[in-house]
């Protein structure tokens, strides 16, 4: 995680790149991939393309990169880019003050 880290630039900002090594957390938040492409092919307890906003400990967004014929998100992940977070953390922000 330091190395991708690294190489994102993020040092020093907001952003906070965690590994779930034993899919601990992939479970908790039920995140797991079934599909079985990915396992078909030697990728097992792999989680779905998401991304989390979590303030305090409260999850306020998050987005999940998935579709029928793209399960893990790997060849549509807008969802889950920083520009479709920025604009769902927005939006709930705007909500939460109505």
């Amino acid at each position: 995680m330091t190395a991708w880290a690294e190489d994102q630039g993020i040092e020093g900002s907001m952003i906070t790149f965690m590994a779930d090594p034993v899919s601990e957390l992939t479970a908790a938040l039920d995140m797991g991939l079934t599909h079985p492409g990915p396992s078909s092919i030697g990728l097992v307890r792999r989680c779905k393309r998401f991304a989390m906003h979590v303030v305090d400990g409260t999850i306020k967004v998050i987005q999940i990169s998935e579709r029928e014929d793209d399960p893990a998100g790997d060849d549509f992940p807008e969802d889950t880019l920083s520009s479709a977070m920025l604009k769902a953390i927005r939006g709930n922000k705007e909500n939460s003050e109505l």
